[in-house]
């Protein structure tokens, strides 16, 4: 299913990205970089494996320094802010890891009510049943409050993930290979998540992925990472509507094969 039309504001960029590179050793994965992400926008960005998506997502969360270029999230510049700066931008940054990330030895609700204590001093324990409640009433899970995450099937513990980065209402979420290693219609699911995490969370969103059909359904705008740069940005009909020979395996190989 192709994504429904979002009220965007693309006067209203939350990361700008500009001459962004990246090496490790002799390999240059970014070759200069250029991106937007606007206010309540889903943009998805596209590549084979190694091209360097994941590593984006990094830089931008300050998990990986850059080599050159220029990385501002809600105006900040990511290179020259302070640690404290950093931690507290982090906050409103949303994470969502390929393998959910959970915490094998605690339970779903210890795991949602981890990141709350750490960085919500003070906060009260109605403050923090509230909090848990009302982000596994939105991935559709309340049922496994008290269940440990090896009870979980991959979609549930995906969906969890998502909650966990969710408990401290993030205005950007990055989401990275939501839905790798799911089947067919788990993946539907994950997909409707993300557009309803959009939706009621009024969320920015960057979606790391090589599953066309997660690209099709969430995606606003999709930009295709191939050699180091994005060479094609737009709808999906419009990074698709080529003859191109780095780009038609992708669109084949996800919707002929």
């Amino acid at each position: 299913m192709e994504k429904g039309k979002t009220n965007i504001d693309y006067k209203n960029p939350v990361i700008v990205v500009r001459g962004l590179e990246k090496a490790f050793d002799d390999y240059r994965v970014l070759r200069g970089i250029d991106l937007d992400l606007y206010q309540e926008e889903n943009l998805v960005v596209l590549g084979r494996s190694g091209s360097g998506k994941s590593v984006l997502i990094k830089i931008i969360s300050g998990l990986l320094k850059a080599d050159k270029g220029e990385v501002m999230v809600f105006g900040n510049d990511i290179s020259t802010i302070t640690d404290m700066e950093l931690q507290e931008l982090r906050i409103r940054i949303g994470f969502s890891f390929q393998n959910s990330a959970l915490y094998d030895s605690m339970t779903v609700r210890k795991n949602l009510e981890f990141p709350l204590v750490r960085n919500r001093k003070g906060i009260t324990r109605k403050e923090i049943n509230t909090s848990v409640e009302s982000v596994l009433d939105a991935v559709g899970l309340s049922q496994t409050i008290n269940q440990m995450p090896s009870e979980l099937s991959g979609g549930q513990r995906k969906r969890i993930g998502i909650a966990r980065t969710l408990i401290l209402k993030p205005e950007i979420m990055l989401y990275d290979e939501p839905t790798a290693g799911l089947d067919p219609i788990t993946c539907i699911e994950i997909n409707d998540l993300i557009n309803e995490v959009q939706q009621r969370f009024h969320t920015s969103s960057i979606i790391i992925t090589h599953d066309l059909t997660c690209a099709k359904s969430t995606g606003d705008r999709i930009a295709m990472l191939l050699d180091g740069q994005f060479q094609r940005v737009g709808s999906f009909d419009e990074v698709f509507n080529t003859s191109d020979e780095r780009v038609k395996p992708f669109f084949e190989y996800n919707f002929i094969q």
